[in-house]
């Protein structure tokens, strides 16, 4: 079928080539159409009932994860020259276009009690007209009397402030806020410049945006150079400016494809699918390779170019569409996870592989019937001296030394195993950054002054309206669970309407620090003609008013309580949200889990106990960003597991189906098998731990590196009758005549990856040489293990398909 198949081919060349040109000029326009993502990865299923609780949540108070933050330690910020300019950034700040507000020291404002029309008006700590220093030292003796703005806006034990940027919230998802973020950027470094103090930016809006740049800028970055080193390593390999540049088409065409894909499915731009270009270089090579390499063959023995064409492709085709499909399959099977973000990358990648199988099984041997046939200097690499040497080595291993090969690959695999249980699972929101990098940087030094950026959120559902402020004890509660969160060192200061309360309370006591704490009821039935500001329209832009808004729901059955925390990464946030959940439940819902637990150790019976007492008073759910995060890596690493699982059984099934042969099926799952497992012995004796990046490189380069298992078997199938069903003849010819081409395929596959070994972020590096090395021990088992295998599972020196 093959054979009739090329002669098919080559007899309508022109229409065909004309189609994939016309075809691929229509991809093209549409690639130019594509996008980056501004949001953080959709790792997380969307009917999750965590993400499902998050869009709940930011519909009814908001985003969580808004607020860009600048910080600087200085020991003289009250210096008046110094103060001016600082407030004077953050009035420029406010005219960036999709600021909303700018929060900090120089814009906070004090509560002050007016006994005359029994409200609390606000004024602001430092007065615009501020113009002596004397003005300066009296306004921050105000502050530094205010409880409220410790560890808010500043950090007395360091001397470091801080300034928050709120942004629009449509910006925040549009690439309008790149520009947003430029603007801030541009403003703070030349303040940095000016005032001779070191400025860190950091918060999750600045985060999303240098990634998402660099994402791009490195997509543009491992495209052209994945490029140009598989087109010096062919030039390398074939002596041949039209063998490179045919090559480089395929690729390029295949490139353009993958692109238009994304573009088509309405997905953008991620961390994940901005390596599918680059990818579609490193695997579209292969195909050209072992085109070519059959060609230069078929040419060097009939010297008939027409005839070599078709006997490449009658030879060849079938390998390559098997080669594809196990890629595929390789990246394919991350569409079955629950993870979007996986899904997105698998479909696009899965796809246009099997296109790249159709764009070289038309393209290439089309180009090749216009061009010359090959010159001597073309196919001389065919006799290259160095590498038949290596090749006569692995044969005299291969028969002579079966037991050191089994005893060598018994050791690697007991030293790796070794190393796998040494492997952790835990990955950090941005632990792909090197540690010196200034994003990296920026974001340590927020979480060692205010215990992170990153957000939490905690909702208290009272049950009940007016739950809230009509309940000292819920007030109480709250409290309590924001003075055990700010007990841990990786949770900063935590906002809830009890701080608003609090600072109330001291402003009702004429600003007595000691009255920082929460009402009474006494103290509410004083303050509670003070509190009623909301309608009060000269309040209504009041930055008060907004944040007593802002943390209690229209009805005051909900109550939030936000706080920010360190990226202390997917093993010890769970632990962490265990810790807060279990103490929000005991001081909200004590007495029911209290009585709850007495009748489960049969101390008393249900019908002795009140029914009110067993009843939850509070539910309590814990959100954000951060949770998010959590869950996200926790689908994502258990999405790619099982992605591994399904790409073994589909691979196995299609090599059954192949060869017919559960033996031959055994010795070709060996060779990739022990790859994998070497490369996770090494990550765990390394200490790289198993990450969403990490654990991609399983799937893969079980895809891509089975590819050199089908080539080798397939010569095999096809020598085997022409050596009499000598199993032994016929793996040594099969040695000599693929190990070239596979040694060539497997350092182009090397090198591709190696380019990502550049990436500025930690997981796409891992994810380059860790495949890169997995590749080379598949090159090494293919064709020293394989061949063993075969000779030692057959029954006779002959064998019988």
């Amino acid at each position: 079928m093959w054979y009739k198949l090329g002669k098919w081919v080559l007899r309508n060349r022109l229409p065909l080539i004309i189609t994939v040109l016309l075809s691929t000029a229509v991809m093209t326009f549409f690639a130019s159409k594509v996008q980056r993502s501004y949001d953080f990865a959709k790792a997380i299923p969307l009917d999750h009932p965590k993400y499902l609780e998050y869009e709940a949540f930011k519909q009814k108070f908001g985003e969580d994860g808004s607020l860009l933050v600048v910080g600087f330690q200085k020991n003289d910020l009250f210096q008046l020259g110094f103060f001016q300019s600082f407030t004077s950034l953050q009035k420029e700040m406010k005219k960036v276009t999709g600021v909303e507000d700018v929060l900090s020291i120089s814009a906070a404002v004090n509560l002050v009690k007016d006994s005359a029309t029994e409200k609390l008006k606000t004024t602001l700590i430092f007065p615009d007209t501020i113009q002596t220093q004397e003005q300066l030292d009296s306004s921050k003796q105000i502050l530094f009397n205010l409880p409220f703005y410790k560890g808010l806006f500043y950090n007395p034990d360091s001397n470091v402030y801080m300034i928050a940027v709120r942004l629009n919230k449509e910006v925040l998802n549009s690439k309008k806020r790149n520009a947003s973020v430029d603007g801030i950027v541009k403003l703070v470094t030349a303040f940095e410049e000016k005032q001779k103090v070191t400025m860190h930016l950091s918060g999750l809006p600045h985060v999303r945006t240098v990634m998402s740049t660099r994402i791009a800028e490195e997509m543009q970055f491992f495209l052209l150079g994945s490029v140009l080193l598989s087109a010096l390593i062919l030039l390398i390999f074939f002596r041949s400016f039209s063998a490179m540049w045919l090559s480089m088409a395929v690729v390029v065409i295949g490139v353009i494809w993958s692109l238009a894909t994304i573009v088509f499915f309405g997905y953008k731009i991620t961390i994940l699918n901005a390596l599918i270009p680059p990818l579609m270089v490193v695997i579209g090579i292969p195909n050209c390779i072992y085109f070519l390499n059959k060609f230069h063959t078929e040419y060097k023995k009939t010297g008939d170019k027409h005839q070599s064409l078709v006997n490449m492709i009658g030879r060849m085709g079938i390998v390559t569409l098997f080669c594809n499909i196990a890629a595929a399959i390789g990246f394919a099977v991350f569409a079955l996870t629950k993870s979007q973000i996986l899904r997105e990358f698998g479909i696009v990648a899965g796809i246009n592989i099997m296109v790249l199988f159709v764009i070289s099984f038309t393209l290439i041997p089309i180009v090749l019937s216009y061009l010359p046939a090959p010159k001597q200097r073309h196919v001389r690499y065919l006799e290259n001296e160095r590498l038949n040497r290596w090749l006569m080595r692995i044969e005299n291993w291969v028969f002579n030394h079966p037991k050191y090969i089994y005893t060598a690959t018994a050791v690697l695999i007991i030293v790796s195993v070794l190393g796998v249980m040494r492997l952790k699972s835990v990955g950090y929101i941005v632990d792909d950054l090197p540690q010196n990098d200034k994003l990296y940087v920026d974001l340590k030094f927020f979480e060692k002054h205010f215990s992170g950026v990153m957000p939490l959120e905690i909702v208290v559902d009272t049950k009940r309206k007016q739950g809230v402020t009509r309940s000292i004890k819920s007030l109480t509660n709250i409290d309590s669970l924001v003075y055990y969160l700010q007990s841990r060192p990786e949770i900063g200061k935590a906002l809830a309407v009890t701080e608003g309360l609090k600072f109330a309370r001291q402003a009702y006591y004429d600003s007595d620090s000691n009255m920082y704490t929460v009402p009474n009821e006494f103290d509410l039935a004083f303050l509670a003609p003070y509190l009623r500001m909301k309608g009060d329209s000269s309040n209504k832009n009041n930055n008060f008013v907004k944040l007593v808004a802002n943390f209690m729901d229209s009805t005051q059955q909900k109550a939030r309580i936000s706080v920010n925390m360190a990226d202390v990464g997917s093993d010890s946030l769970p632990k962490i949200l265990a810790a807060v959940q279990q103490k929000a439940e005991e001081l909200f819902n004590g007495d029911s889990l209290t009585y709850a637990l007495m009748i489960n150790k049969g101390e008393v019976k249900p019908a002795d106990i009140d029914s009110s007492k067993l009843k939850r008073t509070a539910d309590i759910q814990l959100t954000g960003t951060s949770i998010i995060f959590v869950e996200g890596s926790r689908f994502i690493i258990n999405g790619l597991k099982e992605s591994i699982f399904w790409a073994f059984l589909l691979i196995a099934i299609c090599m059954l189906y192949l060869f017919r042969s559960f033996r031959i099926l055994i010795c070709s799952l060996i060779p990739n098998i022990v790859p994998l497992v070497i490369t996770a012995g090494v990550m765990g004796w390394v200490g790289i731990p198993l990450k969403p990046s990490t654990v991609l490189v399983f799937s893969v380069a079980l895809g891509i590196a089975i590819d050199v298992t089908i080539r080798f078997l397939i010569n095999y199938k096809q020598e085997l009758p022409l050596h009499k069903h000598d199993v032994q003849e016929t793996v040594k010819q099969t040695i000599r005549q693929t190990g070239i081409s596979i040694i060539y395929t497997s350092l182009v596959l090397v090198a591709g990856f190696i380019i990502f070994c550049f990436s500025g972020f930690g997981g796409t590096k891992a994810l380059g040489w860790l495949t890169s090395l997995t590749l080379l021990v598949a090159m090494i088992t293919n064709l020293v293990l394989l061949p063993v295998l075969l000779i030692t599972t057959s029954k006779k020196r002959t064998y019988r398909s």
